[in-house]
């Protein structure tokens, strides 16, 4: 990590920082229910700074990297493996090309953290609705998971990407892993999912563990009673969110390395995705549920990525570019949700 990268890693890390702390401490002082119309300009806001960094990337990329001449740009090319058109005698040509291909990387990767993160919201409401959590706690935990998550996907995102400098074959193991993931799932698409209160692997773990307090008390996630320190039921749903996400993680962030092998694009397509995630939680949760060929579109697009991870020099050769996997994904992602809305949901009778 170069001083340029450190400091726009930094200040990214700030601004998370400050966004979340704000978000809870300026605009949800008191746990409440978060109603449709604030999630909806929540998750505006939240879209149009992903934009903004689009936008910013598209202007001012090559800051992120320090890069200043053609040498330069020439080794961040091909240390990670980016399709970007260099002319020795026109820098600013070469330069623009590649924010050109940054932008559309970060771009694309959100939009597959995004799509795939739909289907972390269906678990995240069967947990929520298994433990009985109040409404109104929701974002409370949504928040402190959020932050959780922040710390994980930087540490898989960064070893990910120096395990697949080293060894580049690692890529492959990824594209079946996405290829299986897929397939997996949409053979188990109309599988009814269900959350085991007693039996998950992280309630067993913490019963092992930690004293659990029998009930819910309030917002807190800790309590001392009798002298002795208990986790809250509030608490434990929170691990489990946090497993989840791990979980899910598994599948995001080797599918944003089939776009890109830049770690901080990685990492900042990732974060921005899953910072909206909360209010789009609350924009969707009376809905998400009319969205029934949402896994049939997940399932298509993680085999896509998969093949394409495995096919992408060949690819590259007949100018399959990078603007063509993100007109691909969005399809995918727009008719998953077209077909849902004009095709009713048949009720499976058992």
């Amino acid at each position: 990590m170069n001083s340029s990268e450190l400091l726009y890693f930094s200040l990214f890390i700030l601004f998370v920082l400050v966004a979340l702390l704000l978000d809870l401490g300026l605009f949800n002082k008191h746990d409440k229910i978060i109603r449709p119309r604030q999630a909806m300009v929540k998750t505006v806001v939240w879209v149009s700074l992903a934009l903004l960094f689009y936008l910013f990337l598209n202007l001012f990329g090559e800051n992120i990297h320090g890069i200043s001449t053609i040498e330069t740009l020439k080794m961040h090319v091909a240390k990670y493996g980016q399709s970007v058109a260099i002319l020795d005698n026109d820098y600013a040509q070469s330069i623009n090309n590649y924010r050109h291909e940054l932008s559309l990387e970060f771009i694309t990767g959100y939009l597959i953290e995004e799509a795939l993160s739909m289907d972390n919201l269906f678990v995240i409401i069967l947990i929520f609705t298994a433990f009985g959590v109040e409404k109104r706690l929701y974002h409370r935990v949504l928040f402190w998971g959020i932050l959780g998550a922040i710390v994980f996907r930087c540490l898989f995102i960064f070893t990910g990407a120096i395990l697949v400098t080293k060894f580049e074959w690692i890529l492959y193991l990824f594209a079946a892993f996405l290829v299986f993931t897929g397939i997996r799932m949409f053979v188990n698409r109309n599988e009814e999912e269900k959350v085991e209160t007693e039996n998950h692997p992280v309630v067993r773990f913490a019963s092992k563990y930690f004293s659990i307090h029998k009930h819910f008390e309030g917002n807190k996630f800790f309590v001392r009673i009798n002298k002795k320190n208990l986790i809250t039921p509030l608490f434990l749903v929170l691990l489990i969110i946090e497993f989840t996400d791990i979980l899910f993680a598994v599948d995001s962030i080797p599918a944003i390395f089939a776009v890109t092998k830049d770690p901080y694009i990685v990492f900042f397509s990732n974060i921005f995705a899953i910072l909206g995630l909360r209010s789009l939680f609350f924009l969707l949760i009376n809905i998400i549920h009319k969205f029934h060929f949402f896994k049939h579109g997940l399932s298509v697009l993680l085999v896509f990525i998969g093949v394409k991870m495995v096919l992408n020099d060949w690819l590259k050769t007949i100018g399959f570019t990078i603007e063509y996997s993100l007109l691909v994904i969005a399809l995918i992602f727009a008719l998953s949700i077209l077909l849902s809305l004009l095709i009713p949901e048949k009720k499976h009778h058992r």
